[in-house]
């Protein structure tokens, strides 16, 4: 199949200018008519009062990825699976180092060298530990039971509840918008969804374990109620309805008009939806970011660093492997990125939804979209690395 993916649209060719008035126009969008982006933000599937599934950014997110999904030749996924380099590096990276350096990195930056900048003295109020009755003045790990409005809560350094986030953070990578970062990277898609698919059981085996290890809580609560509808609703109604579509299309009209004239159409839709996304994603937290601007750079900061850390350790050590270009680019991409949907779920549910913890998450989603699209130019610009001519995906 000819699967051109030349950067031919007016989308394409000038994708960062459009990602930055999108940003712009979503955080103007937020201060000018609050009513409305709060609105479409109430718009959501909630688990235990945890925002799960945004109904408008999963309308979005479906007309993204369906262009992905309906162009995947599945009966070549398994092939494509049957490569376990790219899949046991993306393993290593995502549970053996990314949870590490997100500690590492948060701990130095937060509780170091912008601790005078958060203030040496801040304090966050977060929820109880799940199962825990302590009385009032009690101590638990850094922080002190206290009563506030006549509910027990954990007096905690402001620092450690945006750690906290930061570590929700890096023990989910991502499982579903990776589909569109290897896709505009020219990645190989057939592999990038079956490690989704790896990667989404191994969250539901370590996910806890990791958390609760690095959180000091000894074993995090496994949101899988919250994994399993975020996957749902993001990854696996667009990837039904390409399969089908794609039968159905091609036993109906033929390949070549399939792929002539209907992926030719599809082609700017991803794009378009991806902006969509931008201006709802900072429309809906328009006024957080206006409210703590300078919050949001000191948690940005380790979070940026730990994406481009990452990211090279990914990329670098799929070019020791002599993996194809096609290979290494989503390999590299899967771990640099995350699954912030469950992150800001397990904080809301942990810390509390107004908890220095939560935004940290949601800082996350801010810095997600424009940080990955960098990384997508960078290997779109160092191809030539893996001493490959081609970029097509043998999966698609």
């Amino acid at each position: 199949m000819n699967n051109d993916r030349t950067m031919t649209s007016v989308f394409e060719r000038y994708l960062t200018v459009w990602v930055g008035l999108c940003i712009v126009a979503g955080i103007l969008l937020g201060r000018l008519a609050p009513g409305l982006a709060r609105s479409l933000d109430a718009m959501s599937i909630n688990l235990n009062g945890a925002p799960v599934v945004s109904i408008p950014i999963a309308v979005c997110l479906f007309f993204m990825m369906y262009p992905i999904m309906v162009k995947i030749d599945f009966t070549r996924v398994v092939q494509a699976g049957r490569n376990g380099k790219p899949i046991f590096l993306t393993l290593v990276i995502n549970w053996l180092v990314k949870p590490f350096t997100m500690y590492a990195l948060a701990s130095v930056f937060l509780g170091v060298l912008f601790r005078g900048f958060i203030g040496p003295d801040a304090v966050d109020l977060v929820k109880m530990p799940l199962g825990l009755d302590l009385p009032v003045g009690a101590t638990h790990g850094a922080g002190q039971v206290v009563l506030s409005e006549g509910v027990k809560m954990v007096q905690i350094p402001l620092w450690r509840s945006y750690l906290a986030g930061c570590i929700l953070l890096g023990i989910a990578p991502c499982t579903a918008m990776v589909l569109v970062w290897g896709y505009l990277a020219r990645g190989n898609d057939g592999l990038t969804l079956v490690m989704v698919a790896i990667n989404s059981l191994t969250m539901l085996v370590l996910y806890g374990v990791l958390g609760g290890f690095l959180l000091g809580v000894g074993r995090l609560p496994v949101p899988w109620q919250a994994l399993l509808l975020s996957i749902t609703a993001y990854v696996a109604v667009p990837l039904v309805a390409g399969f089908l579509s794609r039968r159905w299309l091609i036993a109906a009209r033929g390949r070549a008009w399939f792929e002539d004239s209907f992926l030719k159409f599809l082609t700017p839709v991803t794009i378009v939806a991806l902006l969509a996304t931008l201006v709802l994603l900072f429309s809906f937290k328009g006024e957080v970011i206006l409210a703590n601007p300078l919050t949001i750079v000191w948690i940005a900061v380790p979070l940026a660093i730990q994406t481009l850390l990452i990211f090279g350790l990914g990329y670098g050590l799929a070019r020791v492997l002599k993996l194809s270009y096609a290979d290494a680019a989503p390999a590299a991409l899967i771990g640099a990125s995350n699954h912030f949907e469950v992150a800001i779920a397990t904080a809301v549910m942990l810390f509390g939804l107004s908890s220095g913890a939560a935004l940290a998450t949601v800082v996350g989603v801010l810095i997600e979209v424009p940080l990955m699209l960098l990384l997508v130019k960078i290997c779109l610009g160092t191809r030539s690395f893996f001493g490959t001519a081609t970029t097509e995906s043998p999966a698609t």
